[in-house]
């Protein structure tokens, strides 16, 4: 069971991204794993070294790409071949040639809709409010500043411990974040 803590967590500020690098690292290794990393531009290697995985948006547009496509193309089936059949120039029912351009148009839509929408709900936007916001300097974090965060809800997560880790981590300051 994870214990809840009346702090949201630890956070840490870093001059550079090399030492907001190292300090990822260093974090992982001393076995917390609920952390997080903000940066005012990407930094490679940050996302691997806070641990995120592969991404399910793919999987989501996949699956919204098929929908549209069953979607649009029975959209038309079922009028010309089942509901109100004609026999418009001794051609057939099904048709499927003249189905395709309704069918392609559904099909990028619903993967255009479906990465949208399950972008925004993997990444929990849109999210008016965090608690890192409690945190005077992270107005920072989108000039010049690094910050580096261990969440209260990590399994080894204790104030004192977490604060003297993160001091010896080269952080300029290391702030707690009020819920």
């Amino acid at each position: 069971m994870v214990k809840r803590h009346p702090l949201y967590g630890m956070m840490a500020e870093f001059d550079n991204a090399e030492d907001l690098v190292a300090a990822v690292r260093r974090v992982r290794e001393a076995g917390y794993t609920k952390i997080d990393a903000f940066t005012p531009f990407p930094v490679e290697g940050l996302a691997e070294a806070v641990g995120f995985s592969a991404s399910r948006v793919p999987l989501i547009t996949f699956i919204g790409g098929l929908i549209g496509c069953f979607g649009g193309f029975f959209l038309q089936y079922y009028p010309n071949v089942i509901g109100y059949p004609l026999n418009i120039g001794g051609r057939p029912e099904n048709s499927w040639p003249a189905f395709i351009p309704i069918t392609f148009e559904l099909t990028i839509l619903c993967a255009a809709l479906a990465t949208v929408f399950g972008m925004l709900a993997l990444n929990g936007l849109p999210t008016p409010y965090h608690p890192v916001f409690n945190v005077a300097r992270f107005q920072l974090a989108s000039r010049n500043r690094f910050f580096l965060c261990i969440k209260g809800r990590d399994a080894k997560f204790e104030v004192e411990a977490a604060k003297r880790f993160l001091t010896g981590l080269k952080a300029v300051s290391v702030s707690e974040i009020e819920s």
